[in-house]
């Protein structure tokens, strides 16, 4: 009987153990399901992405379509407009031509003229006087026909200022210039290091507004990149042609609009050579040749010739240098408490008008480029260098140079001497003159001309002798003069750190010259995508040109690449900032005005 018993409870511990399997088998059963369900789900969403692909695409490609199109539309419409301006100015270049032959002859003539008077006159004594009135008539409608002209030139020349400020302005508020070296004697060092053979050129300016880069890599097909620019400058170009692009901007600032040129590009790639020259200017200006002068000695020269055309003392020019040097701003023409030279560190602020101002600034008064070059080519040796592996003498800051424009109106001048002239005349004049028919109550076109000048008010004329009714001018009038402002900036080099190959305080100065320039990059994107905040305080440098970049001014950024494939991640990156530059659209640059102050 226990044998039995035996049996059943094996068997039933058995069947607990089947039970146990079968419910784990259920189990998995179920999960196996719950997966095939989540599978099916996501390959009816891939499925559902592979069919919205080709839409999206479509869409993509469509949208490409319309703004190449659009592109070529633009490109068309501003080539007619600028074939059209460069039509107008050679019909002003004729008429001007033709005014002043005419101008000439009619000086001759009129000379003649008045010789047949004068000689008539002698042996006549007076019989012939209708015969000499005629041509005295003659004479005086020979003179007003020259006075005509010489307005109509007047208005020719304005109206060619404003064709040269709008053609400017068409080019865009910040232009963007670049510049392709040629290959130098330490690419080929750098080449030998690295592989054999001479060093590859892979940066290329196909035009005067196309530059080519190309992308290679072991085993890829080769892919040329392009990037198109205002003005593009290759290695055979002289300094001459780079500054001939540039000096229109000069005669935009005596015009009356501030203008800012900057350099940008990585250590060695020719920025101190563009603005500088290819050596350190010496004391006289004169040692060094015309051809390799720079931007900052051609600009000086090229804005003194044009203040020289302009009449005496209505313009003055000061100059100030500072460096932005591990994010801080020094003043290299500040002298210490025993009056050597020695760079001071000032604060940047933004006064209350929105303007940005250096706080103690020193401004040295100049009269010629000699003196300016002379004074920047003293402080130069205050501006930090470090040798590196790119570079023998490596720039370790940002030079900015500053050369303040305060500029008179010659006609606002002229009517200041005027009425100097008749205070003193009013002052010598009797009491008893006041009733005279030169009187400006007695005569009414004097009248006139006194309301014009003095702006006064009319008042009734006195009872009395003693208190003359002729208004005396007032005590006196000043002009306030409107000044412009040039800044030529130096940047310093972009680089790697492992390229570059420095260590300690070298290192440190290169940390702060990469954030400096990546915050000019930040405020140039954020410029360009019309953010609401641009970050101008991040670094010091964007502080101190934060008028230049995203204020009224006329911005060139002269962009300054190798071409050789041993700097290629850099040259994109700077040909990369330049393209961001030019999709930037700022305000129209306000022209500065000048006001009669009278006191």
């Amino acid at each position: 009987m226990p044998l039995f018993i035996n049996r059943d409870q094996m068997f039933a511990h058995q069947v607990h153990l089947l039970e146990h399997k079968l419910r784990s088998k259920e189990e998995r059963i179920l999960e196996l399901e719950t997966e095939n369900a989540i599978l099916h789900l996501r390959l009816a969403e891939c499925l559902g992405k592979l069919r919205r692909e080709p839409e999206e695409e479509t869409k993509a490609l469509t949208h490409l379509q319309h703004q190449r199109n659009v592109h070529k539309i633009t490109r068309s419409a501003l080539s007619k407009l600028l074939s059209g301006v460069q039509a107008v100015k050679q019909e002003l270049s004729e008429i001007f031509a033709v005014y002043l032959s005419f101008a000439t002859e009619l000086e001759e003539k009129s000379k003649q003229l008045l010789e047949k008077v004068e000689q008539a006159s002698c042996p006549l004594n007076g019989h012939c006087g209708d015969n000499v009135q005629n041509l005295q008539a003659h004479v005086a409608a020979l003179e007003r026909s020259l006075e005509e002209e010489k307005e109509k030139c007047r208005t020719e020349r304005q109206r060619r200022k404003d064709l040269h400020n709008t053609l400017v302005e068409l080019r865009g508020n910040i232009r963007v210039h670049c510049r392709v070296r040629p290959v130098l004697p330490f690419d080929q060092v750098e080449s030998s290091t690295s592989a054999s053979g001479p060093p590859e050129e892979v940066v290329t300016a196909m035009s005067d507004d196309t530059v080519m880069v190309n992308c290679f890599k072991t085993g890829m097909p080769v892919h040329n990149k392009f990037f198109e620019f205002e003005r593009v400058h290759g290695p055979e170009d002289s300094q001459d042609a780079v500054f001939q692009e540039v000096r229109p901007l000069l005669t935009s600032l005596l015009d009356g609009y501030n203008v800012c040129i900057m350099a940008y590009g990585q250590t060695g790639s020719g920025k101190t050579h563009t603005m500088m020259g290819s050596r350190p200017l010496e004391e006289n200006l004169g040692t060094q040749k015309d051809t390799q002068q720079g931007i900052i000695p051609k600009a000086a020269e090229e804005l003194f010739r044009l203040i020289s055309e302009k009449p005496a003392e209505s313009h003055t020019v000061e100059v100030s240098v500072m460096e932005v040097y591990n994010n801080e701003v020094f003043d290299l023409l500040a002298r210490d408490e025993l009056g050597s030279d020695a760079g001071q560190r000032r604060d940047v602020i933004t006064t209350s008008s929105g303007t940005i101002q250096v706080t103690s600034l020193t401004h040295q008064p100049v009269c010629n480029a000699s003196e300016v070059m002379q004074i920047i080519s003293s402080v130069l040796k205050f501006r930090a260098h470090c040798p590196t592996l790119i570079h023998p003498d490596s720039s370790r800051s940002h030079l900015v140079v500053n050369l303040t424009v305060s500029s008179k109106s010659p006609n606002a001048l002229a009517l200041a001497q005027r009425l100097q002239r008749a205070k003193r005349n009013m002052q010598h004049s009797t009491q008893k003159e006041w009733w005279s028919p030169r009187c400006r109550r007695a005569n009414p076109t004097a009248q006139h001309s006194s309301d014009e000048l003095f702006a006064s008010s009319s008042s009734s004329p006195c009872p009395s002798p003693s208190l003359s009714p002729c208004p005396s001018p007032r005590p006196s009038m000043s002009q306030a003069p409107f000044k412009t402002k040039l800044q030529l900036v130096d940047l310093a080099g972009s680089e790697c750190v492992g390229m570059s190959g420095v260590s300690g305080a070298a290192l440190w100065e290169v940390s702060c010259i990469n954030r400096s320039l990546s915050a000019l990059a930040d405020v140039l994107g954020a410029l360009a995508e019309h953010r609401p905040h641009i970050p101008y305080r991040n670094s010091k440098l964007t502080h101190l040109l934060q008028d230049a970049i995203g204020g009224d001014a006329k911005l060139l950024l002269m962009l300054c690449v190798s071409p050789t494939q041993h700097f290629i991640t850099e040259s994109l990156q700077c040909l990369g900032l330049g393209t961001r530059a030019r999709q930037i659209q700022k305000e129209l640059p306000r022209r500065k005005n000048n006001t009669l102050k009278v006191k």
